[in-house]
């Protein structure tokens, strides 16, 4: 490589390594990263901006406002309260049941918001069924990280592909004739929930008398959440349609975020809803900024060409035995992204990807792998995902101790093997296979 390559591949090393070690806090880590690259000439400060996905982070801004709304509504807490009854009192089962809501959630909402939403039920229902709060607030956190790339909405991963690959909002639920994303993701989850209910959860007693519990089903009002889940719903089958519509996914959930709070503002009082400012105020603009800065920085990758020396490295491996390559991907990342920040690593690859494909290999097979492996794989340290960091400091706050690593991974790794070793069946059955000569 030359010294210009040389100089952007420590750049980006340097920058990640301190975001995973957070040596700095890592949104100021990957913004200092941009800013070194444009200053070393390996970009201009114009590339880095047009690098960045000014659609995507629109999609996050405007669905964040959102869910924000719909975490005020008092439906995930009445939704909980469901989830204990439908559980007939066996504690167990609400744990998966929880998890699946979790999961479920997600799919439409950020990983991390999708937690705050469900602990503040999820944990006293654990106290009043006698239940650990560790493990049931860490398989919330694991349902919440496992479904987000279901559809395109829940997580940044799903919204990078549709910015690298073009996938549309359809084709994470059916593509070019076979299933993909959202029913595969649901068929990994379900069979690992039952798994890990066999693992962890049996042999809880029943609980025969719910009305003994102090638990609350009210919604606080019944307008403001009404007119939330309708906008939210209304958004979402908008940004279905997108090819329809004829605009782009981020302008669609702007609309729908501004034109909600126009409404909740005319309602005024009727509804007592949080003003513009707080509500814009609430976003977590650490996220934002670092997910800007994370498409800058592998701007600067592909800006130097790394990524195309990258994709000439593997090209070999997929050109002589495809399904060996994509295992190879997939096994790589499961571990990989349980160390770094998995949206990081995902971003780098889909490009790599991109550039495999320009040299004649088909790439939808291998992004829908790494999408899948990358998500599944996070699930495995806190170091992967922020939504597990954010579980686990409320279940430590709520029972009063430290967790240590052993008890952490003692869930961790048999989630993540399970639901990485189903996806990984159903993705080679299912799309690698079939495009195997």
């Amino acid at each position: 490589m030359e010294a210009m390559q040389w100089l952007t591949l420590i750049v980006f090393a340097l920058t990640i390594l301190v975001v995973i070690t957070n040596w700095i806090d890592s949104t100021l880590a990957a913004l200092i990263g941009v800013a070194v690259m444009c200053w070393l000439g390996i970009m201009t400060e114009t590339d880095a901006f047009k690098y960045v996905d000014w659609n995507v982070m629109a999609i996050l801004v405007g669905i964040w406002i959102i869910a924000g709304y719909f975490g005020k509504s008092g439906v995930p807490s009445w939704l909980s309260i469901q989830a204990l009854k439908l559980s007939g009192g066996r504690p167990g089962f609400l744990v998966i049941i929880l998890t699946f809501l979790a999961g479920f959630i997600s799919m439409f909402v950020d990983n991390v918001v999708t937690i705050l939403m469900m602990a503040p039920v999820a944990l006293p229902l654990a106290r009043a069924l006698n239940l650990k709060p560790v493990p049931v607030i860490l398989m919330i956190g694991f349902g919440a990280n496992f479904m987000g790339t279901a559809l395109i909405i829940g997580d940044l991963p799903p919204q990078m592909l549709h910015s690298v690959a073009g996938a549309e909002f359809f084709d994470f639920i059916w593509q070019f004739g076979r299933p993909s994303s959202f029913p595969i993701l649901m068929v990994t989850f379900l069979i690992t929930l039952a798994a890990m209910w066999a693992y962890g959860f049996r042999g809880h007693k029943r609980v025969t008398d719910l009305s003994s519990l102090d638990v609350d089903a009210h919604i606080p009002n019944p307008l403001f959440a009404t007119i939330v889940v309708v906008w939210f719903l209304g958004t979402v089958v908008a940004m279905s349609m997108r090819e329809h519509i004829g605009v782009q996914l981020g302008f669609i959930a702007m609309t729908g975020a501004i034109s909600l709070v126009l409404v909740l503002t005319l309602l005024g009082d009727r509804v007592k809803a949080s003003s513009f400012e707080e509500t814009i105020q609430e976003l977590d603009w650490r996220a934002i900024f670092f997910y800007i800065a994370l498409f800058a920085l592998v701007g600067g990758l592909e800006k130097s060409h790394i990524l195309d020396k990258m994709a000439e490295a593997m090209k070999p491996i997929f050109l002589e035995n495809y399904a060996l390559g994509a295992t190879i991907l997939y096994w790589a990342t499961v571990p990989i992204v349980g160390l770094v920040e998995h949206d990081a690593y995902i971003l780098t690859f889909l490009y790599t990807i991109k550039d495999l494909a320009a040299a004649g290999i088909e790439p939808w097979p291998l992004w829908w792998m790494l999408l899948w492996s990358g998500t599944l794989g996070s699930n495995l340290t806190i170091a992967g995902a922020p939504a597990l960091y954010v579980a686990l400091g409320l279940g430590e706050k709520e029972e009063g101790r430290k967790v240590s690593l052993r008890e952490f991974l003692s869930w961790s790794v048999p989630f993540t093997l399970i639901c990485a070793s189903v996806c990984y069946v159903l993705g080679m059955l299912i799309w690698v296979l079939p495009y195997t000569n």
